[in-house]
């Protein structure tokens, strides 16, 4: 009774991986197999350490969509010869985790071993949720294997972070994807059936083109065969992976990490002068659907904070890209937007407002009961200036050059230098016209940015 169980349920397992897609059969069935991450599975790697220990403990698989994360999940229990558990985050409640959490606690009751419990994609959970698993994590009950897109030091509770060791997957290079899809167009059982090919350079255009995602890649492989076989070849040629993938794909979403990263790539190559890759980076984000204001209200803001008054007509130029946008939208807009982008790259940099900011913000705070010097206040009633508010104000167009001494800083901050001009571009001129107006004004010497 139990061998005929066994070979029903095996010959039902080979039903369900002949109708898997590619994708599916051609998952790797040990660490040895993983393509591309060998930061995690390498000998002596701590990951790979984990695995054959045999004991593996709680972790966070964070990386992008097609790394290999469910893989290795899997992996893990297999190393572990754990029941295997998977669970959704995007329709998995409180009500499913426990349950899970009761399943593994009979199995241990009956010595059955431990089940690992993957979730995918962690960071969807909500707080409760997320705390539902803290006690089977804490206790042993289940070793938990999250999966996620996002940073998990942002997305996932605290308490959880702090129990789970946390792995990073990475994209595929581009000769790891040719890896694998020649492993499946040869491979006679889990592949193609060992029949199909592949030309050259449909190879390298399906290796560039997937943004380094596995699946992708298997996936695009299979539709570019079916193509191929739709047209009696069982070669398959640049056409049908160029149909099969239909565009390059832009690993980019407007509210996950790879949205971070790249627009602080695009800020610092603005920021570095290298107008190459500033461009390079704002094609990124518009051709991925960023929305163009966020974009253009960045370039506002770096026109002040990197270029400031090396060169001021740099702000006008990023309010004129937005204007600009508002007025015309994308996608005619792009050009105004890589206008700006250009011209910030290649205008002379200046951080003294930010600076500035800062060295006034401490000059307020040191400051707290600061009054203003009577002189100069508002003293539109007669009353006031019987009080002495206004009075002994001297206008200073009334003098040479319109400028006279006398104290507009409030009393315990009156020496204060809150600007240090730097010797770039538009600035140095400044830096020349201050020199002169602190000497009028009798300030103390100011000494250059490029000094601190």
């Amino acid at each position: 009774m139990s061998d005929d169980f066994d070979l029903f349920t095996e010959t039902r397992e080979q039903r369900r991986a002949a109708v898997a897609p590619l994708a599916a059969r051609m998952r790797p069935a040990s660490l040895d197999e993983v393509v591309g991450q060998d930061h995690l599975t390498a000998p002596g790697a701590a990951f790979r350490s984990i695995v054959e220990s045999g004991h593996p403990v709680s972790m966070i698989l964070w990386g992008p969509p097609g790394t290999g994360k469910t893989t290795l999940a899997r992996l893990v229990a297999a190393g572990s010869r754990a029941r295997f558990e998977q669970l959704s985050a995007t329709s998995a409640g409180v009500k499913d985790v426990r349950e899970v959490l009761a399943m593994a606690a009979r199995r241990i009751e009956d010595d059955l071993g431990r089940t690992l419990l993957f979730l995918d994609e962690i960071h969807r959970f909500t707080k409760s949720q997320q705390d539902a698993l803290l006690p089977g994590v804490e206790d042993g009950t289940i070793i938990l294997v999250g999966a996620t897109t996002e940073n998990p030091f942002f997305e996932v509770n605290s308490p959880l972070v702090s129990r789970s060791t946390i792995f990073r997957t990475e994209p595929l290079a581009p000769h790891d994807v040719a890896e694998l899809v020649e492993r499946a167009v040869a491979d006679p059982m889990r592949g193609l059936g060992g029949d199909a090919a592949i030309a050259a350079d449909a190879l390298d255009a399906m290796a560039e083109r997937v943004g380094g995602d596995a699946r992708l890649a298997l996936n695009s492989l299979e539709v570019a065969s079916q193509i191929a076989a739709g047209r009696d070849r069982t070669k398959i040629e640049l056409t049908d992976v160029t149909e099969a993938l239909q565009r390059r794909v832009i690993r980019y979403d407007k509210g996950a990490d790879r949205h971070y990263d790249i627009i602080s790539a695009f800020i610092k190559s603005v920021r570095g002068s290298d107008v190459d890759a500033a461009l390079y980076w704002l094609h990124t984000m518009l051709d991925a659907g960023e929305d163009p204001k966020f974009v253009a209200r960045r370039m506002i803001i770096l026109a002040s904070e990197d270029v400031g008054l090396a060169d001021p007509s740099a702000l006008g130029v990023a309010v004129d890209a937005f204007r600009a946008l508002e007025v015309i939208g994308l996608p005619e807009a792009a050009y105004a937007l890589t206008q700006a982008a250009t011209y910030l790259s290649l205008a002379p940099k200046s951080n003294t407002m930010k600076g500035a900011i800062a060295a006034a913000k401490a000059a307020v705070d040191g400051t707290p009961a600061a009054q203003v010097p009577a002189h100069l206040r508002s003293a539109v009633h007669e009353g006031q200036q019987a009080l002495g508010d206004g009075v002994g104000y001297v206008y200073p167009p009334d003098f040479p050059g319109s400028i006279t001494p006398q104290q507009y800083l409030p009393e315990g901050a009156e020496r204060a230098i809150l600007y240090r001009p730097k010797a770039e571009g538009r600035e140095s001129e400044l830096a020349e016209r201050l020199e002169r107006i602190d000497e009028a004004l009798r300030k103390p010497q100011r000494r250059p940015a490029s000094d601190d």
